[in-house]
């Protein structure tokens, strides 16, 4: 089998640059002040960047002028696809949406079995246009509908395959999943596991090798990294080199929940789990981050309403960045 133009990229010329920083010597992240940047950074060649917070979607474009792109969005991640159509976790709604190039709304999903979903919080998108995305329960528990056969509640990951066909692919394997990202050539699904409201909860990066149905292989799953008793991952991005970047930590602490041992910022990573290079962050809940510019090769971070950015070596790998 021949291989792809990406394959060689992430296999190949990629494998020297994977243990080298892709921070420029003395960088460190820039900000453009609390814009009210949440979460859900993705950046658009045309658009700039949006991200969420306050309820809404926001643009920034590439002069840096800020202006609401969709009011009462009640979002959390967003993603464009290879077509330029965004994606969004509509948390508050219990829905994943697509906004199609005419502007109007796709619900791609926003039951599973007849039951609400808990709140839609990140997604990721694979070589086939399939959508996997997390469905966690941050704060109170009530109402929770979707549960297993033995009526505990479940925090899951599914997976779109069209408008309405969903199929859930993790069901108990993590605690409460966050952050996803499927690797280039649909061969890994990394989950970020963060019950970091729960003494004891998990805080932890996984791996799970994919099928090619899209279903995981539950028996691979493979610690990545591990924020012990801090605040765990929560967004996740890879770079064109192979290099993982996780949004963590915590620069104040959170008692009895969560410890300052692993501090707030973004966390470089190997595909293996090995700690390349970490980019502290002032700002406390450090939730996401994005490629982006007009080479990708910008990092964005959203950190408690603000937002952040930092120079990096090698463009970001996402379903519009060209390879």
């Amino acid at each position: 089998m021949a291989l792809s133009r990406r394959t060689l990229i992430f296999g190949g010329v990629a494998s020297a640059l994977r243990a080298a920083s892709p921070f420029p010597a003395g960088a460190a992240p820039t900000s453009y002040g609390a814009i009210g940047a949440g979460e859900g950074p993705v950046w658009h060649p045309e658009l700039g960047l949006l991200f969420t917070g306050g309820g809404r979607i926001t643009r920034r474009d590439a002069r840096g002028v800020v202006s609401t792109y969709r009011e009462d969005a009640g979002a959390n991640g967003l993603l464009f696809d290879r077509q330029g159509r965004l994606h969004a976790c509509e948390a508050r709604r219990k829905r994943l949406t697509r906004t199609e190039l005419d502007g109007s709304i796709t619900i791609l999903t926003d039951r599973f079995g007849g039951n609400a979903f808990n709140s839609p919080n990140d997604l990721t998108i694979d070589s086939q246009g399939r959508i996997y995305f997390s469905d966690p329960r941050y704060g109170s528990r009530k109402g929770m509908e979707i549960r297993d056969a033995s009526g505990e509640p479940v925090e899951g990951v599914y997976r779109v395959d069209a408008p309405g066909v969903v199929r859930r692919v993790i069901t108990h394997e993590v605690d409460r999943p966050n952050g996803l990202l499927v690797s280039p050539g649909d061969e890994f699904l990394y989950v970020a596991d963060n019950n970091n409201n729960t003494v004891g909860g998990a805080r932890t990066l996984w791996r799970f090798e994919l099928d090619s149905d899209g279903s995981i292989a539950p028996a691979s799953q493979k610690r990545i990294f591990d924020w012990g008793d801090g605040r765990g991952p929560d967004g996740l991005e890879m770079d064109q080199a192979g290099r993982l970047f996780v949004a963590g930590g915590l620069n104040h602490p959170n008692p009895p929940f969560e410890t300052t041992k692993k501090q707030g910022g973004v966390y470089v990573l190997s595909p293996e789990g090995g700690l390349i290079d970490f980019a502290p962050v002032p700002v406390d809940e450090v939730t996401n981050c994005a490629f982006g510019g007009p080479d990708w090769k910008t990092l964005f971070i959203t950190a408690g309403g603000e937002l952040f950015s930092i120079p990096v070596s090698a463009p970001g790998w996402t379903p519009l960045s060209p390879l």
